[in-house]
């Protein structure tokens, strides 16, 4: 074929384009600077949730928790301040500092104080009432109520008091928070931490504050007790503190009028902050907390032999411990729960057998017959085998004479390397140097939801792991477990849900608040029970059973 012929005819094809580097550069860029805004506003938003648009986004996202109700033994550490302490800590702050301060206790209670930095503030101090008022949706608690008290030793100090609610409680809230009334904050009842401060023009400063213990309150001198709820929500748009500056003067000014109309009546109110004595008065009715009570099972209480029954004939055991040849021994068979009390009761039959319970063990006397007498003595030794073979040791008497019955012995001193460890702290059990501790199961803190499944089994079962104190007692001490970096990242807001209450033997000292703790292999703590609680919070009680170094 002879292609000059149509050197003029190509087939046809696509013109080659031209890439447009500059484009593909603008996309890329806008591309980097979507996924860097992406990223610091995710750092924006999750580290500052007290912001109202942090907080509504984190709502939506369910990354918010509800605030929740703590227990005394297991509230935040924190440190209490008596109304000149925080009073002398904020008024020195400038306006940053302060902003600041008031970001990171608001911070600290919308995380439910899973990260805290340093300590918690709480309030102690006697506060009188000079207003209080209902709780709407404008607020930022949306339910219960609000009340403005001033401190009564220190007149440079107010403090909006919170106590949320459900609505149905207010009526009641509303007929026990009076003006005058004393609100008295002690810091073996109270936990009222603060969560906001402020700076008032006129050089005061004004605390808010709220329980977190959301407990029971009632007044001293009064019926009726309120018990109070955590909030479901937090409205942050209605900004702080909940007492703006124009209600907060329309009260002082009706407290003013309120005070001169005792003063015309009862004589002069004292100024708080100027009581002519070091002391004030004590108030004539206070609002307490109030600690609701807990059911107590009745002990059982054993059948009283009847008439027609024979008791054991036994003879004393003579020295040494051997019995006589021809002596024989009828023994009741053990009973299998003996712990509970055994109460002596007469009975009202004229043939009644009284039985005359022994109290503790007194020197060997000659044998006496025992006086049967109608007051009823509650004895609560400890059970042990030899209580069985001394009750089985009691003569056989008549119908109306009282049936005496040996003092219980002691448990045996080394009773405590065979049984499982009890939780009463300050007590005794036996202890072992470092590695000598009996075998049993090693287990860390990740392990515990399978003792909570499958239980302890009858095992020893002793726990390792890093921990943190936050409560000290005399011979108790709670722990929690050190979270990890990547825990925090991972699980934001969510802090360790499991609390370690250690009980020490008498002679310990525990560790102090706020102190690490590591325990390994070598020094671990014996696990005594696991609880977990309907909001899923283990409670896991454990004993020192270590030596001290």
């Amino acid at each position: 074929m002879d292609y000059g012929a149509f050197r003029y005819e190509e087939p046809y094809s696509r013109p080659r384009g031209r890439i447009n580097y500059f484009a593909w550069t603008v996309a890329i860029l806008l591309l980097t600077g979507v996924t860097l805004a992406a990223w610091l506003g995710s750092f924006y938003i999750f580290d500052q949730p007290e912001r109202p648009d942090s907080y509504k986004i984190l709502q939506r996202l369910h990354k918010i928790e509800q605030p929740k109700r703590f227990e005394l033994t297991a509230a935040p550490a924190g440190e209490f301040l008596t109304a000149k302490q925080l009073y002398d800590r904020y008024v020195g702050m400038g306006a940053a500092e302060l902003a600041k301060a008031n970001a990171e206790l608001a911070r600290n209670y919308i995380r439910n104080y899973q990260q805290v930095r340093g300590l918690v503030p709480y309030v102690v101090g006697r506060y009188a009432i000079m207003s209080a008022r209902e709780l709407g949706p404008n607020d930022l608690f949306t339910s219960g109520m609000v009340a403005l008290a001033n401190a009564v030793d220190s007149g440079e100090l107010l403090m909006e008091h919170l106590y949320p609610a459900n609505p149905e409680i207010v009526p009641l809230m509303k007929q026990t928070l009076n003006v005058g009334l004393e609100i008295k904050l002690e810091r073996t009842h109270d936990l009222s931490a603060v969560i906001h401060a402020e700076r008032l023009l006129d050089g005061r400063v004004m605390i808010t504050t709220v329980p977190l213990l959301y407990g029971s309150y009632t007044v001293t001198r009064g019926l009726g007790t309120f018990r109070l709820e955590p909030p479901l929500i937090l409205n942050l748009t209605a900004g702080w503190p909940l007492l703006k500056a124009q209600e907060r003067s329309a009260i002082e000014q009706r407290y003013a009028d309120y005070r001169q109309k005792i003063a015309a009546n009862q004589g002069p109110v004292p100024i708080p902050g100027l009581s002519p004595s070091a002391t004030p008065p004590p108030a004539e009715n206070e609002l307490v907390r109030v600690e609701q009570a807990q059911p107590v099972e009745a002990p059982a209480v054993p059948p009283i032999p009847s008439k027609s029954q024979k008791l054991a004939k036994a003879t004393p055991v003579p020295k040494g411990g051997k019995l006589a040849k021809k002596q024989k021994l009828e023994s009741p068979p053990p009973v299998a729960t003996p712990a509970k009390p055994v109460i002596a009761q007469k009975s009202p039959g004229a043939t009644s057998t009284p039985l005359a319970v022994a109290s503790a063990p007194t020197p060997p006397k000659p044998p006496k017959p025992p006086v049967a007498t109608a007051t009823a003595t509650i004895v609560a030794a400890v059970p042990s085998p030899s209580a069985f073979v001394a009750a089985s040791q009691a003569p056989v008497v008549a119908s109306v004479t009282p049936v005496p019955v040996l003092p219980a012995l002691p448990v045996p001193a080394d009773a405590s390397g065979v049984a499982l460890a009890s939780n009463v702290g300050g007590g005794s059990w036996k202890t072992f140097p470092a590695g000598k501790m009996p075998l049993g199961r090693l287990i860390g803190t990740g392990d515990l939801r399978d003792v909570v499944e499958h239980g302890l089994a009858g095992e020893r079962v002793y726990l390792r792991g890093q921990f943190v104190v936050n409560f000290s007692d005399p011979n108790r001490a709670v722990l929690r477990p050190r979270t990890k970096l990547t825990d925090k990242v991972l699980h934001f807001g969510a802090g360790s849900s499991t609390r370690i209450i250690v009980e020490f033997p008498a002679g310990y000292t525990p560790p102090q608040q706020g102190t690490a703790v590591n325990r390994d292999e070598m020094r671990p703590y014996e696990i005594t029970e696991v609880r977990k609680q309907e909001d899923g919070q283990l409670n896991v009680f454990v004993r020192e059973i270590m030596q001290p170094n």
